[in-house]
């Protein structure tokens, strides 16, 4: 039996010992989830998460400048990587002495459904991944059984320059379940396609129902959304944690219970 992976790649059965490293800090977490934590033998600095289990985890640089050489050493059988997150020159280079890459890509929180079944298959826990499916389906199911009232908004992920979402992305379409659409720059698209500059911010937040700064990869705080305030005084403009709305793996489940609280708290 084999599994397929976000390239058309198939994997078999891996060993009971195999080694895995995960160069995504989402899957570093659903790894620990779906119990193989005691197989994960590397990390980036950026997978955080379980907080008090992956400490001892050596890491191997972060997800675009991951250091080859201490890769090498720890002699994986598995490294796990995804698209958007990790370079395609690096990922080449690991496949030279790696006998097997994985490759992840979901882009919607109902890809997450694959993405356990992919894992859990590969790595011998169909259990595993067949709760947090039924987990993820109910809170899935639990976003469309409510009429959210749709408001267009501007989620900003980085300052100077300022920087949002395209609509093709994770992130858009995790916000879309709760009547949350991303709207493209009034001047289009600058920079990266999925991640687009915005050049008039003030005309942007002012075209916009709402303003949503996210906590990550830039580090919102609440400072940040009192000086939005000043300047846009009648707009609401919230502070959102980044994890739950990006972050893909196992932290969807709380991502969209946490997004339904966050949006229903303001229609109340």
């Amino acid at each position: 039996m084999s599994w397929i992976d976000a390239i058309g790649q198939a994997h078999g059965r891996a060993a009971p010992d195999a080694r895995i490293v995960s160069l995504v800090p989402s899957i570093t977490e659903l790894l620990f989830d779906l119990d193989l934590g005691e197989r994960v033998v590397g990390r980036t600095g950026f997978c955080i998460h379980p907080r008090e289990r992956v400490a001892n985890v050596p890491k191997v640089g972060g997800t675009k400048d991951v250091k080859l050489d201490a890769l090498r050493r720890l002699a994986p059988a598995h490294v796990i990587v995804n698209i958007d997150e990790n370079e395609a020159p690096t990922v080449d280079a690991i496949r030279a002495f790696v006998p097997n890459v994985i490759v992840t890509h979901p882009n919607a929180p109902a890809d997450n459904l694959a993405l356990y079944w992919l894992l859990g298959g590969i790595f011998d826990r169909e259990a595993q991944a067949e709760a947090l499916c039924a987990r993820l389906q109910a809170e899935l199911d639990a976003c469309a059984a409510r009429d959210w009232p749709r408001e267009t908004v501007l989620y900003l992920i980085w300052k100077k320059p300022w920087m949002t979402v395209a609509a093709d992305t994770y992130i858009a379409r995790t916000l879309a379940l709760v009547g949350w659409i991303v709207t493209a720059p009034a001047g289009g698209e600058r920079g990266a396609a999925r991640y687009p500059v915005v050049d008039d911010l003030d005309t942007e937040v002012a075209r916009v129902d709402r303003v949503l700064l996210s906590t990550e990869p830039f580090m919102f705080r609440e400072r940040h959304v009192t000086e939005l305030r000043s300047r846009h005084p009648q707009q609401p403009i919230d502070l959102i944690d980044g994890e739950m709305t990006s972050w893909y793996g196992s932290r969807a489940i709380r991502g969209l219970a946490y997004l339904r609280e966050f949006r229903a708290a303001r229609l109340a």
